[in-house]
């Protein structure tokens, strides 16, 4: 069943984003599911709080301007052209969408065989991959996100962006589509682990939803 409620969560992320306005779609798992990983409370602040005032914002931002009649994946494209408000909220709506679905209470879970070997391929071993994407998270100064993405030439890489930037956007060094995203604003640990970022990135790996990631990894080389 949490199988079926991530894979419904992923066909609405995708859906929505053909409409303004834009809203929030449910979590698929209870605001404790994560508990011994991701406490609770900041889950209920984060998605309740943080993640519905970007969604709010967007829509306020974006009332009465041409962007009111884009996809969320148009606006993203040309966010170097766009006032800060549209920018900010509109990588913020789009980086949590993604969040939600790639953390899931189920144990275990692991990455198909086509994405194993991509990230063999692409950092030489699972651990590497982790240690790397784990650094880009820990050495990102103040707030923003640590990616793995699909490049252009269907190849995996590991980047990270400031605040609400999202590898989507035309203002990043290396585009690509991103399939998993970890949070490094202090809102999304702070209330669990304070300043020890580092432990919060050690205890993602314990709800890294392999099953999504995977899914999103073929969807996206399948565009290639």
């Amino acid at each position: 069943m949490k199988i079926l409620k991530v894979a419904a969560l992923s066909a609405v992320f995708a859906a929505q984003f053909a409409f303004a306005q834009f809203k929030q779609t449910p979590l698929p798992y209870a605001y404790n599911a994560l508990e011994g990983n991701i406490d609770a409370q900041t889950m209920e602040i984060h998605y309740s709080k943080h993640a519905a005032a970007y969604v709010a914002n967007l829509n306020k931002a974006i009332a009465g301007t041409p962007q009111e009649k884009q996809t969320l994946f148009e606006i993203m494209s040309n966010a170097s052209k766009l006032p800060a408000a549209v920018r900010n909220n509109a990588g913020g709506h789009y980086n949590h969408e993604l969040f939600w679905t790639v953390l899931t209470p189920e144990k275990n879970t692991q990455p198909s065989a086509k994405l194993a070997k991509a990230i063999n391929d692409a950092f030489g071993s699972m651990d590497a991959f982790k240690e790397k994407m784990s650094k880009a998270g820990a050495d990102r100064f103040g707030s923003g996100w640590a990616w793995l993405s699909v490049d252009k030439n269907g190849k995996l890489f590991v980047s990270s962006t400031p605040n609400q930037d999202n590898p989507l956007m035309d203002v990043v060094e290396q585009k690509g589509t991103p399939i998993f995203g970890i949070d490094v604003w202090e809102h999304a640990y702070y209330l669990k682990y304070q300043n020890k970022r580092a432990d919060y990135l050690t205890a993602i790996w314990n709800v890294t939803n392999w099953k999504e990631i995977s899914r999103r990894y073929e969807e996206a080389i399948s565009r290639k």
